[in-house]
């Protein structure tokens, strides 16, 4: 509980994956990939439950295997390449007969991600917030980037401003890490889901446990970070 009020952890996992297909059960580091997600959830001192939301029973049997919770399997319309993390989310809070008053998104493809992580960002609530998310490092200053012109020519590359300048002289940028995102669940409601304003605040987390599975690259950069975490931290 936080505050006085339950917390309900929410991890969705569908089974149709194009580019890395079988990822949230892929073997990582000897376990399945979604269960990295489940065990830091369950460890929480926040977090009351922990449900899993998946079409597929595949999936359903190992996030039972680690003690994750699956009521129900997740309508097909909710299955698709178009449906919305949002959606999920209000699909559950739907369907749990049960009142919550925090709900966090832990998504399956962030398997670095510590229980002290969540705490972390679960205890910088306070009255004024209805919502943090988790933000790490960019690892390359936005500032550095640019679209490119049809003629592929570099003189409008830059600002002014960044020209000559060395990469630690200039500011420190932050990026959405897609880790950790907790709301209050009446504004998550009200919001119809994730949103950002100036009752949302940032939680920073360092890059190497904000590695995102998306690709067979990125798994492959997982698992190298979790044989040197030790060193990395």
């Amino acid at each position: 509980m936080l505050d006085g009020k339950k917390v309900i952890a929410v991890i969705p996992a569908r089974g149709g994956s194009k580019r890395l297909p079988g990822k949230n059960i892929k073997q990582l580091g000897g376990k399945p990939l979604i269960a990295w997600s489940i065990e830091a959830a369950k460890k929480s001192r926040y977090i009351d439950r922990v449900i899993i939301s998946t079409d597929c029973e595949d999936i359903a049997e190992v996030a039972r295997r680690y003690d994750g919770e699956v009521p129900f399997l997740r309508p097909q319309e909710l299955a698709g390449d178009t449906a919305s993390t949002n959606g999920v989310i209000l699909h559950v809070l739907e369907q749990i007969d049960e009142s919550f008053g925090y709900i966090v998104l832990l998504q399956p493809t962030s398997p670095l991600r510590s229980t002290e992580d969540i705490d972390q960002l679960l205890a910088s609530f306070d009255e004024k917030t209805e919502g943090v998310v988790s933000v790490c490092p960019c690892e390359h200053s936005p500032l550095w980037a640019n679209t490119l012109p049809e003629d592929k020519t570099m003189g409008h590359f830059f600002p002014e401003s960044v020209v000559g300048k060395r990469s630690q002289d200039l500011p420190e940028y932050y990026r959405l890490n897609g880790s950790i995102y907790a709301f209050k669940v009446d504004s998550f409601v009200e919001n119809k889901g994730i949103f950002y304003s100036d009752k949302v605040k940032a939680h920073r987390m360092p890059i190497e446990r904000s590695v995102d599975i998306d690709t067979i690259v990125d798994f492959h950069i997982a698992e190298v970070m979790l044989e040197n975490m030790d060193k990395l931290n």
